[in-house]
């Protein structure tokens, strides 16, 4: 930290536009203002917390594509300031990760830091049993609508993003028996007020969680891998969905492989 600060928890419009500037004059400008899936995610800087200057905090980005964090990366070199809101930092080291859930047999905790928005399209509301006065709009999933409108979108919404991402011949998610998660703890639920662009303010309903996996399979581990990469859930551009590796069990293991935690 360059000088004293509060924490701001919403910081997402701000490091947003930041990584945005990143990757101005390269092959993925273009998906800025697009509405197909970005390719890319990042965290909150943590552990969040009011700051005095010297302080340290990380930041996460990441992405199925190799050469966009090479982009931000090269930039962030070059100009090392990374104002976000009244939260003044220095970029003083980068490195790369290569976060893996492991090979078929491995088990773990994913956790999701920054938060998932999910929404139910109008047109779903009834099959799921979802009763209220939300008009038109998309619906933010709540936990009095039970898990199976949450987990149905999260296949979904990763369904869309292996279209953009992964060969065509590979299978999705949705096209293999068996769930991409076999356990949610849900941690909290919130509202949080999010603005998605200058002057334009929406409150957005948000949970955390923690998701146990038990890899099946090669197809597995890349669907699970490409969550790590892309994150899940909506709005990943703002940060949202970010998910991390909390621990890990290789197959004939016994003790748990810590991983990097960021919330």
């Amino acid at each position: 930290m360059r000088a004293d600060a509060a924490y701001d928890n919403a910081y997402h419009h701000k490091l947003r536009g930041r990584l945005w500037r990143a990757l101005e004059g390269t092959e993925f400008e273009e998906r800025h203002d697009g509405n197909d899936p970005p390719g890319f995610t990042y965290s909150n800087p943590f552990p969040p917390g009011d700051m005095e200057e010297g302080d340290e905090r990380t930041l996460l980005v990441a992405s199925p594509h190799e050469e966009l964090l090479t982009h931000v990366a090269r930039d962030l070199r070059a100009e090392p300031e990374l104002n976000v809101g009244e939260m003044p930092y220095h970029v003083e080291n980068l490195s790369a990760l290569a976060p893996d859930v492991g090979e078929p047999g491995s088990s773990g905790t994913i956790e999701t830091g920054t938060g998932v928005v999910v929404r139910i399209p109008p047109w779903r509301r009834e099959e799921y049993g979802i009763e209220g006065d939300y008009g038109d709009n998309a619906t933010f999933w709540r936990p009095e609508m039970t898990m199976e409108p949450f987990r149905n979108q999260l296949v979904a919404n990763l369904d869309k993003k292996h279209g953009r991402f992964a060969p065509d011949h590979l299978p999705g998610p949705s096209d293999r028996d068996g769930e991409l998660f076999d356990s949610y703890e849900l941690i909290k639920t919130f509202a949080l007020p999010v603005t998605v662009t200058e002057g334009e303010e929406l409150t957005y309903v948000v949970s955390k969680w923690r998701l146990g996996y038990r890899v099946r399979d090669d197809h597995h581990r890349r669907h699970l891998n490409l969550a790590l990469d892309c994150g899940i859930g909506e709005r990943n551009s703002l940060g949202f969905g970010f998910v991390n590796i909390t621990d890990r069990t290789r197959p004939g293991e016994n003790e748990l492989e810590d991983q990097d935690a960021f919330a």
